[in-house]
């Protein structure tokens, strides 16, 4: 099981969400990262949904890239 850290910056979460759908089917552990400028997308169940400046800090933000085993930025 890997886990994974979603930054969104786009507005359009349509290919992030298959991603994480086929993710979260294989068993990992999945994260998503609204940053500023930035919707908060429908999420699949199990999914942490984190929002930079609003509840996690930059500083926060850098733990979860360390802790992930792989960021997708989009």
């Amino acid at each position: 099981m890997a886990v994974v850290l979603h930054l969104l910056k786009s507005p359009d979460a349509t290919l992030p969400r298959e991603v994480i759908e086929q993710q979260q089917g294989a068993g990992d552990r999945v994260t998503v990262a609204v940053l500023p400028g930035a919707d908060a997308p429908a999420l699949p169940p199990r999914v942490t949904l984190r929002r930079v400046s609003s509840d996690l800090s930059y500083d926060e933000l850098l733990g979860l890239i360390f802790a992930a085993d792989q960021v997708i930025t989009w």
